[in-house]
């Protein structure tokens, strides 16, 4: 599923949201760029099940070098998704399937997290 152009994606920059079905629920993925590759995670902390960014798009601490929950202060690696420090020990993000190609990003369904219905909002 197409989420946005290549070119919205910089290294430690904003993510971009999409609009997913997980474990049954409607709830949303990110996609962010790190370190030249995009990665995607279910926007949900590790630590308790809430949305990560501060405001819509924004994932990453101040330095861009890891991804960090707005809440409790959870961060992680953006590659791995791992728990790098915080109320998060031991855990880390769900991934999502994404790749880059033709100047987009696309993500790809699995068995747990799922393609919303027509007219599904982030």
């Amino acid at each position: 599923m197409y989420v946005c152009e290549a070119a919205a994606l910089l290294d430690g920059g904003k993510g971009v949201r999409f609009p997913v079905i997980a474990f049954g629920h409607p709830t949303t993925g990110f996609v962010v760029r790190y370190d030249g590759k995009p990665f995607a995670y279910l926007n949900r902390c590790a630590h308790v099940p809430i949305e990560l960014d501060w405001s819509q798009g924004d994932f990453f601490e101040s330095s861009g070098l890891y991804l960090m929950c707005s809440t409790h202060g959870a961060m992680y690696e953006p590659d791995t998704g791992r728990c790098a420090g915080g109320p998060c020990r031991g855990g880390r993000l769900r991934p999502i399937a994404v790749l880059e190609y033709d100047g987009g990003i696309w993500w790809q369904p699995d068995a747990m997290v799922q393609v919303p219905a027509a007219g599904g909002t982030v």
